[in-house]
């Protein structure tokens, strides 16, 4: 990730773009691993801890990144979380809190928010690194409309979604929705559960 923001921002430092970084789950900054409490089912060997760790950190790696982002933008639903984060960034960045916003509030009514923005002189790296299923489909389609976005996502694939899909495919109803709401409609299923 430090790579590709130093690429990123290095390229955009030659264009006439405002660009920014946005985090969208921010927490508090740091995750500390435990296990990944993923249990053996239909995908369970695409769920993998390395990348958990890979991306530990993130908003302090788009901080440290030369040349620096214009602008960054940290999205945390918690009020403790986004003052720990707010906190701990604005005294390790000093020079940079002028750049950081702190936003509290859902996710994916913020990201929304921010991609009806008039794009063409702006661009974005997007870090989506939910804790589970929060990522609904809307958010996505809004993300990809802007053309200005440049989105990572953690995809949930160990801690959600591999638990709800059984290998026998009987899944209860309500675990269907929650599917259905991250993948963007129902034919998950067949892809899923196609005859052999």
């Amino acid at each position: 990730m430090r790579k590709y923001l130093s690429a990123y921002t290095t390229i955009l430092s030659k264009q006439p773009f405002r660009y920014a970084y946005i985090d969208a789950f921010a927490g508090t900054g740091y995750r500390e691993l435990k296990g990944t409490g993923i249990q053996p089912n239909l995908l369970s060997e695409l769920a993998d801890i390395e990348p958990q760790s890979f991306l530990q950190g993130s908003a302090r790696i788009a901080l440290e990144c030369t040349p620096s982002f214009h602008s960054y933008i940290f999205i945390e639903k918690t009020k403790g979380k986004l003052a720990e984060l707010q906190n701990s960034l604005s005294r390790e960045f000093p020079e940079k809190a002028k750049h950081i916003m702190f936003i509290r509030g859902d996710a994916n009514t913020v990201i929304q928010h921010l991609c009806e923005r008039d794009w063409r002189l702006h661009r974005a790296v997007l870090f989506l690194d939910p804790f589970g299923m929060q990522v609904a489909w809307p958010t996505l389609e809004a993300i990809a409309k802007t053309q200005a976005i440049d989105l990572w996502i953690l995809f949930p694939l160990g801690v959600a979604v591999n638990r709800m899909l059984t290998k026998d495919g009987q899944i209860d109803e309500k675990w269907k929705s929650k599917l259905d709401e991250i993948f963007g409609r129902r034919d998950w299923y067949d892809t899923f559960y196609e005859a052999d």
